[in-house]
């Protein structure tokens, strides 16, 4: 485990472990459009020896029209069977850049029960700058059935969001671009309000790591109360649709703080609606 995180593996760590029995390699790379990358093919051309790919697309509820809205236990624990993993496994997630959608992936494995969840530092971008081992063959997957004990006090929902805006309760960290939280720049999905939800705080996700690496304890508490939040008291994170919120999250539990959730519908929710109250500017 690193010294920055025990939710950090190194890539030395992990290349040494390579085809271990109980390790299962998570490939939980997702791009938005304005990034020009694609998951899947990246991962089909070329990825860590044994992981298999994690559809940030598929693995949600399908009964949902919100993207990335958090799948059922049942419908987590049809996907994460089908690609070999069991609840007890050392579970590593890796994405391209090291922390951008990766983190979602250890979240969801985690509020499924889950307990032995890593995400990988420096993520594929650093690994094959190392030239380290990559393969294009499909991995072999072996059966295996995960057993979900999904923890529902980790997720916050529309009226428990409705509820901290009035009341408080709970600090709001906004992991969207300081644009997109401010207002000035627009939503890229259609039909969406620009700005944040009152009170809240804006810590941008791409703000927690450097170079594709976490950054240290001291700098990731620095930067989270710059931001305004206080490390003593609950937070719930939020983001564009789910995904990044994760990385503000991974960062909380990084240096200790258990007292958070993540609300599930983000700003794709919050900011598609007409009946939640909008708020623009700087918090």
């Amino acid at each position: 485990m690193s010294e920055q995180s025990p939710f950090i593996v190194s890539a030395d760590w992990l290349e040494e472990r390579l085809h271990q029995p109980g390790l299962s390699i998570v490939d939980g790379s997702w791009y938005l459009p304005a990034q020009g990358r694609d998951a899947r093919a990246e991962y089909e051309a070329g990825h860590i020896p044994g992981a298999v790919f994690f559809d940030h697309d598929a693995v949600v509820d399908p009964d949902s029209d919100l993207p990335h809205a958090m799948p059922d236990p049942l419908t987590f624990e049809r996907y994460a069977s089908s690609m070999g993993i069991s609840e007890d496994d050392t579970i590593v997630v890796y994405d391209g850049p090291g922390f951008f959608s990766a983190p979602r992936a250890w979240w969801l494995f985690r509020v499924m029960g889950a307990e032995k969840v890593h995400v990988l530092d420096g993520g594929l971008d650093g690994w094959r700058a190392e030239g380290r081992p990559l393969t294009d063959e499909p991995t072999k997957i072996a059966p295996s059935v995960f057993n979900p004990n999904f923890d529902e006090s980790r997720v916050a929902g529309l009226e428990d969001m409705r509820g901290f805006v009035q009341e408080g309760g709970m600090q709001i960290a906004d992991a969207r671009s300081p644009g997109r939280f401010t207002g000035e720049e627009p939503e890229p999905r259609e039909g969406m309000r620009s700005g944040h939800m009152p009170g809240a705080v804006n810590v941008p996700a791409s703000a927690l790591s450097k170079d594709g690496h976490l950054l240290p304890p001291e700098a990731l508490r620095e930067r989270l109360e710059a931001a305004g939040l206080d490390l003593t008291k609950p937070v719930v994170t939020s983001c564009g649709s789910g995904v990044t919120a994760a990385v503000i999250t991974l960062a909380l539990e990084s240096l200790g703080h258990k007292d958070n959730r993540l609300y599930d519908g983000s700003w794709s929710e919050w900011g598609s609606r007409d009946d939640t109250p909008v708020a623009t500017g700087k918090s």
